[in-house]
């Protein structure tokens, strides 16, 4: 009987936790396709005032301000008459870009972690009277809470999904809003990623902010997809945010088709039959104009159609085996060294990865702005999205663990819709225990729940024993594809003991090695054993390509480490690195090294063998 009681006590403990988390951090139910709405952009100069002891948060007691406290700094810094006192104050000479990060854009920022509060004014003319309103971001890393006109709207936490809070009617004035967003980027060994990461922590609004105006009913949600194993059939979903009583029409005007379906709650179901679909791949990247409208909401999207699978030791695309030339790359533009936001950086970036001859990237180590997955479905190539469960984080607590599934929900909410994402990654070099393995197994189980359309797999781990690579990480089990990441030659060896390396696959799955690399400073030579060289990093490329075509039939892609250069304070070696990971194939001003070439030769001869 007490045995038992303890049981329950601790499990209502837990579950109580997990409430807690799961409402202190509320949001309202994500809007998808943002874009397509009616909207109007608070992106451009925000005020601001770094706060490192959390002053406008805290009074000195250390207890937080209350609403009407004229010291929080979420209200206005305005003297009301020559005897108040003011102990704060934003100004157009301290000012931030929206969307970008704060390190790049001073250098006392650089490598700052703390709160910075961000102030915009704004007016606002109201479209039509009944309307509803909600303020988006696309991503702030890593803790925002958000005040408008001095009343809290709500908090998020995840420095890379994007979330949006409703406005109370009432609240949004026609003239001077003031808002204020309080940004946090410290890191935390309970929050996701943790504390140890190998990428430079930007701090900031880093993604587009909106307002959006929609009706009292309208469409919140949808899906839109091939039914697998066909190749003309389509299924889907609609979800409104209230219930609703009315006709809904879909419609695809490329391909004649229309649909006109009752609707009777919140959310309604469809499938039918649709001559003609023109399969979107790599090589054919179509995309077809859909409609989506109710009597009093529309919107419009692009979307590809394919199919993506695994049968045996390989993975089908469209009904065909396909080989993943990929190449990794973080959200980061190395000639400025900022996080990149932009439709123009995105198209740098992939571009960057098409001439290459890749037709995949896989996107580290979390999920990227809406503008790469976006420019993926309209230049063709396919994508790897994660999210940060990254190394060590803390496998035993719950709350962790709904961190997780929460940004794991807000990734494939934003992207269910893209034909370019074909995996979804719930992690990257995770240690090999109980408690990690069933904290992953549960974060596959919750892709797979919240889209079973595609691939689920985690960077598994992988070791040497005698010379053998041996793969035997129990998370294989549940993932689609057995996917490693492997350093012989950099950091274990030199190039010339890759020659002898067999490997010990303890999984019948495509096997997809999903980083390799070496580090190099660009135009530094020397011999290819003078290590940091250009010419080392190109003798570990010649071997490493040497070894993929010694490897089995189940050999399925790669995705090496990395396209650019980037940032990190991990790395510190003065000479070759000075807060840089030099691992790109292209080095900080968009140069390719010797290494680029030896890649792209091989994925070259692939793409002769398979188009």
């Amino acid at each position: 009987m007490n045995i038992s009681f303890r049981f329950l006590h601790k499990w209502l403990s837990i579950a109580l936790m997990v409430f807690m988390l799961t409402n202190a951090y509320s949001q309202a139910p994500l809007i998808t396709n943002i874009n397509a709405r009616q909207t109007m952009s608070l992106n451009g100069q925000w005020e601001y005032i770094v706060d490192p002891y959390e002053t406008g948060f805290y009074g000195y007691r250390w207890t937080e301000r209350n609403e009407k406290d004229r010291e929080a700094y979420w209200n206005s810094d305005k003297p009301d008459n020559k005897t108040d006192r003011k102990e704060h104050g934003y100004t157009a000479k301290n000012s931030l870009r929206v969307p970008g990060d704060w390190n790049s854009q001073a250098e006392k920022f650089l490598y700052y972690e703390g709160t910075v509060w961000y102030k915009r004014s704004f007016d606002y003319k109201k479209q039509t009277n009944g309307n509803r309103f909600f303020l988006y971001f696309g991503a702030v890393n890593y803790k925002a809470d958000v005040y408008l006109n001095g009343k809290k709207l709500g908090s998020h936490k995840g420095g890379f999904t994007p979330f949006n809070f409703e406005i109370p009617d009432t609240l949004l004035k026609g003239k001077d809003n003031f808002l204020v967003v309080k940004v946090d980027n410290r890191r935390y060994k309970d929050e996701v990623p943790t504390i140890n990461t190998d990428w430079w922590n930007y701090g900031g609004i880093t993604r587009d902010v909106l307002i959006a105006e929609v009706p009292q009913q309208f469409i919140l949600d949808y899906s839109l997809q091939l039914k697998k194993n066909t190749a003309n059939e389509i299924e889907g979903w609609v979800k409104f945010n209230v219930p609703v009583n009315d006709k809904l029409t879909i419609e695809i005007p490329d391909l004649k088709w229309k649909k006109e379906i009752q609707v009777n709650g919140d959310m309604v179901s469809f499938s039918d039959m649709i001559a003609g679909i023109e399969l979107w791949s790599p090589e054919k990247p179509v995309l077809y104009k859909v409609k989506i409208q109710t009597a009093g909401n529309s919107i419009t999207d692009k979307i590809g159609f394919r199919n993506i699978e695994v049968r045996g030791f390989s993975i089908f695309l469209n009904e065909k085996p396909v080989f993943l030339r990929g190449i990794c790359i973080h959200e980061e533009i190395p000639q400025q060294g900022r996080r990149a936001y932009s439709s123009a950086d995105a198209r740098q970036l992939l571009l960057q990865a098409k001439s290459l001859s890749a037709n995949m990237v896989r996107l580290a180590h979390y999920p990227h702005n809406e503008n790469m997955t976006r420019m993926a479905d309209s230049l063709g190539l396919l994508v790897w999205s994660e999210i940060p469960v990254y190394w060590t984080i803390e496998f035993s607590n719950p709350e962790v663990l709904v961190k997780a599934k929460t940004q794991l929900s807000e990734m494939i909410t934003r992207d269910r819709n893209r034909a370019s994402i074909i995996i979804w990654s719930v992690g990257n070099e995770t240690p090999v225990h109980e408690a990690r393995t069933k904290f992953m197994k549960e974060l596959l189980s919750e892709a797979r729940r919240l889209d079973g359309s595609r691939l689920v797999s985690a960077a598994l781990e992988v070791h040497l024993e005698k010379g053998v690579s041996v793969v035997d990480d129990p998370l294989g089990e549940f993932t689609d594809m057995v996917a490693v990441n492997e350093y012989i030659g950099w950091y274990a060896g030199l190039p010339s003991s890759i020659k002898n390396v067999q490997w010990q696959i303890k999984y019948n799955k495509p096997f997809f090695i999903s980083e390799t690399g070496a580090e190099t400073l660009s135009g530094f030579h020397g011999d290819s054993l003078t290590r940091w060289s250009e010419e080392y990093q190109e003798w570990f490329y010649k071997e490493q390509v040497a070894m993929f075509k010694r490897l089995p039939p189940n050999f399925s892609g790669v995705s090496p480490w990395i396209l650019n250069d980037f940032r990190s304070p991990r790395r510190n070696n003065p000479t070759f690195q000075r807060g840089w990971n030099n691992k790109g194939l292209l080095d900080h001003q968009g140069k390719k090294k010797k290494a680029f070439y030896v890649l792209k030769k091989y994925y070259d001869e692939i793409k002769r063998k398979t188009d």
